[in-house]
């Protein structure tokens, strides 16, 4: 068979459903790819700080073949993305750019797909009857688990105040509750940014933190995030 030259084999009818899971965890250029029987662990680093994975079982193929026990490599996971989207839904003539400097002319062409119809809220500012504007200066945030009140808390930090969210662990937006003592820490926003990606396609959050803190979100939808907690804690974030 003249397949049994591919170290990996995988075949798909629609490639909407992978790029989905994978732009999930496309927040740095490259990533690594672990493939075995079982499917593919896309893993996406920034520095030692913040690790995603994106798992894509073996299920999800009409057609999967691994030739050795395991296999690892790396890509560049933009240029993936790029080819999986080149046959989108385009139609009639592309859009074209002419851009000229110095007499050198470069022609561009960009295929246009179907528009999402869009939807009139007829929002109108003459009928406002509450406005609030708030600061978003926020850098770091912090999570207190307990095995007591507030049993769970998020917070942030800025100069004009602090801002918290508790949620009830008999909360029925608490499917578990399992805290054995209490643990404050604290994480880069800007290193959590990339987990809100992931959110749209899970229908529950795992949030767990060892005893070091560092922070794992899994959404039960083949995404994982792990952060590593803020070493550098405001005097301010320790009064919970």
């Amino acid at each position: 068979d003249e397949n049994d030259q591919y170290s990996l084999l995988a075949s798909l009818d629609n490639v909407r459903n992978l790029s989905t899971i994978l732009k999930a965890v496309h927040f740095r250029k490259y990533a690594t790819c672990f493939a075995t029987k079982n499917g593919i662990k896309v893993t996406v680093k920034n520095t030692k700080c913040v690790q995603a994975n994106a798992f894509i079982q073996a299920g999800i193929f009409q057609g999967f073949n691994v030739q050795e026990e395991s296999i690892t490599f790396r890509i560049h996971l933009t240029v993936l993305l790029d080819c999986l989207c080149v046959f989108g839904s385009s139609y009639g003539y592309p859009l074209m750019l002419f851009l000229e400097e110095g007499g050198v002319v470069a022609i561009c062409k960009i295929n246009k797909q179907e528009p999402d119809e869009t939807q009139d809220f007829d929002f109108c500012s003459t009928n406002v009857i509450n406005k609030i504007i708030l600061q978003s200066e926020g850098e770091v945030l912090q999570i207190t688990m307990s095995p007591d009140k507030p049993y769970f808390r998020l917070s942030t930090f800025v100069n004009a105040g602090n801002s918290h969210l508790d949620g009830p662990k008999d909360s029925d937006l608490m499917e578990a509750f399992h805290c054995n003592q209490t643990q404050v820490n604290s994480y880069k926003i800007s290193l959590l940014k990339s987990s809100t990606k992931a959110l749209v396609l899970s229908c529950k959050l795992s949030i767990r933190t060892d005893n070091q803190g560092f922070l794992s979100l899994q959404q039960i939808s083949f995404v994982e995030y792990y952060c590593c907690p803020d070493e550098e804690v405001p005097e301010s974030e320790s009064q919970v």
